[in-house]
């Protein structure tokens, strides 16, 4: 392949957000190919979800949302999910052609003086008049630093790093995070482990379906710091954690009783500065991610809190550049409707450019 290629729309990640975006591409007119391409970090489908540890299943993850037009059909939901999303991504790459090349690095990401962008890579550089970017989180791992951290004996890993219950078979394990990923693995720790569990601020359980009204509340806040440059919550975090039937019998069973966080670390453990401790063997963060977007650092949009502006799925400064499972769009619903945003946008950014009239000023049909 030449070194360099020209292409109208370049879709940098090929995980949910990525491949809605280029479902929506291909629906709008841009041929694969010339059109749009998806250049793809990893060496096979399936996003961050073939990074996910072994044990978690089909019927633990928070949610498995189906693409645009494809349903999400597991044998069982039993499987793993990093088998099993996968496998769907793969059938949906292969079903509807998407043009995704693979293993693609992006390392930078600039404007070239003549009105493109200059996608760099370790397999060359795509000219391309609009980018998506779709890299989501999974690469840049957050874990807070807290007074001697670097003293502890014990092992520290984050999530990234987690494979499964078993190696810290009678350890003891905290647990740092509120979210839905330190749920999830206390509940497999603490059938084998002694466990304690820190977070920032209390957990807010939510028992029943989250109502609309309370959803598009919680995505507009999100949306309103993105957009102002400040560092947003996620949208996830503003929901609450389901209180599922597991969730339930872990409550009533203490396994979920929380403690704030501690105030420093040490050799042995981690301690209160009001004289409480606690030893610890291993030091697990489900401290969450930041948004892996340090390639897009040539552009020079990001304020000083580190965020890009971002109206709707727009990059405030560079409506070509469009953002999807970034801030509002942040989980794998908000990544599908982002994905449809992000296609629309472009088509009628590149058309006004051209003086095209391909009707794309016409709403699509709702498929997600």
């Amino acid at each position: 392949m030449s070194s360099e290629r020209d292409v109208d729309v370049a879709v940098i990640g090929a995980g949910q957000a990525g491949l809605s975006a280029a479902h929506h591409l291909g629906r709008l007119g841009f041929p694969p190919g010339d059109g749009f391409v998806v250049l793809d970090a990893d060496a096979a489908p399936g996003g961050a979800w073939q990074h996910r540890w072994p044990s978690l299943t089909v019927a633990t993850t928070h949610r498995v949302h189906e693409l645009p037009g494809l349903p999400f059909e597991p044998a069982s939901d039993d499987l793993p999910a990093a088998e099993a999303v996968p496998a769907y991504f793969a059938e949906y790459e292969r079903r509807f052609a998407l043009p995704v090349e693979r293993p693609v690095r992006v390392s930078a990401v600039r404007r070239d003086g003549h009105g493109l962008f200059r996608v760099e890579s370790d397999r060359g550089v795509w000219r391309a008049r609009g980018v998506v970017n779709a890299t989501g989180t999974w690469t840049r791992p957050f874990v807070p630093h807290y007074p001697g951290q670097e003293t502890f004996r014990g092992r520290q890993l984050h999530t990234v790093g987690y494979r499964g219950a078993a190696e810290f078979a009678g350890r003891s394990v905290v647990v740092v995070g509120g979210g839905a990923s330190a749920v999830q693995l206390l509940g497999e720790l603490a059938a084998v482990a002694r466990t304690t569990w820190v977070t920032r601020r209390p957990p807010v359980w939510r028992e029943g379906p989250f109502g609309e009204e309370q959803g598009r509340a919680a995505v507009a806040r999100v949306a309103e710091a993105v957009r102002a440059g400040r560092m947003p919550g996620s949208v996830v975090g503003t929901t609450g954690l389901v209180v599922t039937p597991w969730v339930r019998r872990a409550l009533d069973a203490g396994v979920l009783t929380r403690l704030p966080v501690f105030d420093r670390i040490t050799p042995d453990g981690v301690a209160w500065d009001d004289g409480r401790s606690v030893p610890a063997d291993v030091i697990l963060w489900a401290t969450g991610f930041r948004a892996a977007v340090g390639h897009l650092a040539p552009l020079r949009l990001r304020t000083r809190d580190g965020v890009i502006p971002v109206a709707g799925t727009a990059a405030v400064e560079e409506p070509r550049l469009q953002l999807v499972g970034y801030g509002p769009s942040a989980s794998t619903i908000g990544a599908n409707r982002a994905g449809r945003t992000a296609a629309v946008a472009l088509r009628r950014l590149l058309d006004a450019d051209t003086g095209a009239d391909t009707g794309a000023g016409a709403a699509l049909p709702r498929s997600a």
